[in-house]
């Protein structure tokens, strides 16, 4: 039986978007606060193209901090019993 590819990325970011979240909670708890530590990078200001009639603005940040990594090995792990 092989396995789809599309539901690997659902479970990696699934497993993004919860362990972000739950570093996010975990912020302000004493014990849980280390959860919370990360790093933002991407670009400073949005890169803008002005063309009188419209206009866009192109910008990309990631945040990553300790629970979001716990939450994407949680994923795969998941991904490998499934």
């Amino acid at each position: 039986m092989s396995k789809n590819g599309w539901i690997l990325v659902l479970f990696l970011l699934g497993g993004i978007v919860i362990g972000g979240l739950l570093g996010n909670l975990a912020q302000n708890v004493p014990y849980l606060d280390w959860l919370s530590f990360g790093y933002s990078f991407g670009m400073e200001q949005p890169f803008v193209l002005n063309l009188q009639i419209l206009k866009l603005q192109l910008g990309v940040s990631v945040h990553i901090n300790v629970a979001s990594i716990l939450g994407v090995i949680i994923a795969m792990l998941i991904y490998r019993k499934v």
